[in-house]
């Protein structure tokens, strides 16, 4: 990210909501800094928000994009416990891995961390989620703190390198596995028959290679 792309990305609470219709906030900031984006796609930073986005960008304010929704207090998501089956899927779409809880276990929001982003609410398969206001009646950046943001960020930052790791663990032992049946196709399969075999060899050899191909991508990026 360049500097342009960092100064724009602080001046951005760090929700993570998608709201501005990009995948977290330094996609949103990079295409602000690209020209690719207008300054008043973010509703959680609302009309100062804009405004640090004019000072870096140069740009004119501009009222907030009805598209994106509209500026509000900060929220926490709240669990009804009485309802929540422990599917896990509030856990896998917080960005900032604010829900603690494993299947079939009852999850909780750990407030501190929650920035109020919303994700965790449509993937509710009992609607067990609500948003509780913890700003009064104070909206975008009046109610939102740098410190706030930049914990945020950072354990947004630390998801995504967790996730990456597991990734990378979980392609490690299907690589080993792969490789352990190469070593003895006949003792591995159900299959006899040495064209089928033989075909089924050269299907794992094209993952095992798909696998090397990926993992020199991430290398070189």
């Amino acid at each position: 990210m360049d500097d342009a792309a960092l100064r724009i990305d602080r001046a951005l609470p760090q929700t993570q909501c998608t709201r501005c219709g990009y995948p977290d906030c330094a996609a949103y900031a990079r295409a602000v800094a690209d020209g690719g984006a207008a300054i008043n796609r973010c509703p959680p930073g609302g009309a100062d928000g804009i405004v640090r986005l004019a000072a870096i960008t140069a740009r004119p304010p501009l009222p907030l994009d009805p598209q994106c929704g509209i500026e509000g207090p900060v929220t926490v998501a709240v669990i009804d416990e009485n309802w929540c089956i422990g599917c896990t899927l509030c856990i896998k779409a917080c960005p900032t891995d604010a829900i603690v809880g494993t299947h079939k276990r009852m999850h909780t929001v750990m407030e501190p961390y929650c920035t109020g982003c919303e994700l965790c609410i449509p993937v509710c398969p009992v609607d067990c989620i609500s948003l509780e206001v913890v700003s009064g009646e104070r909206t975008g950046w009046a109610a939102w703190s740098q410190e706030q943001a930049d914990l945020a960020r950072s354990r947004y930052e630390a998801r995504k390198l967790r996730l990456q790791r597991e990734q990378r663990e979980h392609e490690d032992r299907l690589e080993a596995k792969a490789k352990l049946k190469l070593t003895d196709l006949t003792a591995h399969s159900k299959h006899t028959d040495p064209a089928t075999l033989e075909s089924k060899r050269a299907v794992i050899e094209a993952a095992l290679e798909r696998a090397r191909a990926r993992r020199a991508q991430r290398a070189g990026s």
